[in-house]
């Protein structure tokens, strides 16, 4: 698989304190956003099913976020970002069993490779950025991002980027830190924007989710998802 920023990440539940609570801990607004993201996959889930989730979103293009290797467990997951089109189509073709599709961007592999819409939605955002120690700022940069989807889920996510395997327990000990100063508890989970909207909107699509035969590991997105969304 082509090489991509690893995202590590902790999702909780904000409240109306989050954004106070924020500036209080030296937190930076960064910015404020409304953007529409359109997930895409085959009909039987079979992106998501592998763990891989594909995704369109409006002024910043295609993602294609694939599993990092395991490591510690707990209410995080950990993710390899791609980005280049060359390198999504690849991986697409990887892991749905594919011949070389030509040198075409994503959009042109969609039919081929039998990839369509399962999800859309618009989410507002408030990005916000903190460095817990200004002794090394590059390395300490946590991004905060607290999210409203437009079907009425509120859900933020303490984030940190890494290049190698080796900084991802330092990047996860930074998000569990930051997320108790936040007052989030040791083992609050909560679920993606697309697992809530998969759940409302396309049941079938999440009980497929689901059902991911028990001698494989279940993907990062939906472990403990039944818990999780009550």
């Amino acid at each position: 698989m082509a090489q991509g920023l690893i995202e590590v990440e902790r999702k909780f539940i904000p409240g109306p304190g989050t954004e106070e609570r924020l500036q209080e801990l030296g937190g930076i607004l960064d910015h404020r956003v409304t953007f529409q993201d359109i997930y895409y996959d085959t009909p039987e889930l079979s992106l998501m099913r592998a763990d891989h989730w594909l995704r369109q979103r409006q002024s910043s293009g295609w993602e294609l976020k694939c599993p990092g290797a395991a490591g510690v467990s707990g209410p995080h997951t950990k993710y390899v970002e791609l980005t280049a089109e060359p390198a999504i189509v690849a991986q697409l073709c990887e892991v749905l069993g594919a011949g070389v599709l030509g040198a075409g961007g994503v959009a042109a592999v969609l039919g081929p490779l039998k990839l369509q819409e399962v999800a859309s939605f618009v989410t507002k955002r408030s990005a916000w950025k903190l460095v817990l120690s200004r002794a090394n700022e590059e390395e300490s940069l946590l991004r905060v991002d607290l999210d409203t989807a437009d079907f009425g889920y509120a859900v933020g996510e303490v984030e940190a980027m890494v290049h190698e395997e080796a900084e991802v327990p330092a990047a996860l000990e930074k998000i569990n830190k930051l997320s108790s100063m936040l007052g989030v508890a040791a083992q609050e989970k909560a679920p993606a924007k697309l697992i809530v909207y998969l759940q409302r909107f396309r049941p079938q699509y999440y009980q497929r989710l689901l059902e991911v035969p028990s001698s494989r590991e279940k993907p990062q997105g939906i472990k403990d998802a039944d818990s999780s969304l009550g």
